[in-house]
């Protein structure tokens, strides 16, 4: 039986009729995403609710395969193309990635499988020409020498325990590729031809590499070289569905992954890296700059942003806020200004996509706290100049 697909947008309630499904069905997504990390807001039945279930994405995008019954389709407030520009840019990915193909996708599913391609035809690239290769010292007991002598056998022992060097793909460089491989092909997201060529890249690493697992971070701040400069887009697209597919979301009856991106993140981690790819000389931005308050150092912060100029010193911290309110509220000021005073800086910015009904633009002694807008409606380019402009009108 083909499962009926329901489509939510980001904070926009859907209502469903009490008896449309079964009740286990909405314990599970309570339990499952409401209250493990609150990806989507599940209302049972009440007077308030006219007597049905009411479901509410929270900021997230992607699908949940509810059950064998029902998947939910969960999608973003702006368009497909911006979404996919704003992962592009979060992520790094050259333009090797931003085809004619993925610009046409109509949906989050058709554009995970045809990255889930681009991945494996890159593997299988690769494949061909080679997987990176080191030298790792290896002690083990042969039956001959290789390599040094660690130790002199006793009689009536005849292996010789050697330290040589062995020359092996076995690397997390390739461990990595292998691991996100095995993940998507577990997802069971891609159709039966995306998989095949998936299944082929998996393959192409098998009896290469040792099985290890890898976090999404494990992907940043790797070594590259001239040999392996063409690993550094591989592990940024490793990073991308590592952070998306892995087993720590809980699923359904069905074995299927949920795939889900928290969109709150992905505008924070997109409009710093729109800012560090554009900013000009001198300016410079850090990103989660932990900085710690006390004698002893016992409270500690990290901000989202922080602005340097010419001299090196802060001038100016920003705070992303996705969700979109009247007015910015206390609780989002008190925090900047906490981050502004402990950078002894002038300047706090809290970043929204979308324009305030009720902006802020206040002093609070020589501080100045601003609400300014990074659009994701339309050119994400032209947007982010205009907003790289309204930071700078006090320094003109």
């Amino acid at each position: 039986m083909i499962p009926t697909l329901l489509q939510l947008t980001e904070y926009q309630p859907t209502y469903l009729a009490a008896e449309t499904y079964p009740p286990a069905l909405f314990n599970h997504l309570y339990h499952a995403y409401d209250q493990n990390g609150r990806k989507l807001e599940v209302q049972f039945p009440t007077p308030r609710t006219n007597g049905r279930y009411c479901l509410t994405s929270q900021g997230w995008v992607g699908w949940i395969p509810a059950s064998s019954q029902l998947h939910l389709s969960l999608l973003p407030k702006v368009s497909l193309h911006n979404l996919f520009r704003m992962w592009q840019t979060a992520y790094r990915l050259p333009d090797i990635f931003w085809q004619d193909a993925l610009v046409q996708v109509k949906s989050l599913r058709e554009f995970y499988e045809g990255l889930a391609v681009i991945l494996a035809k890159m593997v299988l690239q690769r494949s061909r020409q080679g997987f990176q290769q080191a030298y790792l010292p290896q002690t083990e007991a042969l039956p001959f020498v290789r390599g040094r002598l660690a130790q002199f056998p006793r009689p009536p022992q005849t292996a010789v325990t050697c330290t040589y060097q062995r020359h092996t793909a076995d690397l997390p460089d390739n461990q990595i590729l292998a691991y996100t491989l095995a993940q998507i092909l577990h997802s069971r997201r891609c159709g039966a031809a995306a998989q095949t060529v998936v299944r082929q890249a998996y393959r192409s690493l098998q009896g290469i590499v040792s099985y290890a697992e890898f976090e999404p971070g494990d992907c940043n701040g790797r070594f590259y070289t001239r040999l392996n400069q063409d690993y550094q887009p591989l592990h940024a697209l490793c990073r991308f569905f590592l952070a998306h597919t892995g087993p720590s979301h809980q699923q359904g009856d069905h074995g299927i992954q949920p795939f889900l991106i928290n969109m709150a993140a992905l505008f924070e981690q997109f409009v710093a890296a729109w800012l560090q790819q554009h900013l000009p000389a001198p300016w410079s931005l850090k990103t989660q700059e932990l900085i710690h308050i006390g004698a002893n150092r016992e409270l500690q912060l990290q901000i989202d942003m922080v602005l340097y100029g010419a001299n090196g010193e802060a001038d100016t911290v920003l705070d992303t806020k996705y969700k979109i309110p009247t007015k910015p509220s206390q609780a989002d000021i008190s925090q900047i200004v906490t981050y502004a005073k402990a950078k002894n800086c002038h300047k706090a910015i809290l970043v929204y996509p979308e324009p305030l009904s009720r902006p802020l633009d206040i002093w609070l002694d020589d501080l100045h706290i601003r609400s300014l807008t990074f659009s994701l409606d339309a050119d994400l380019d032209i947007a982010g100049q205009q907003f790289w402009q309204h930071i700078l009108t006090e320094h003109v």
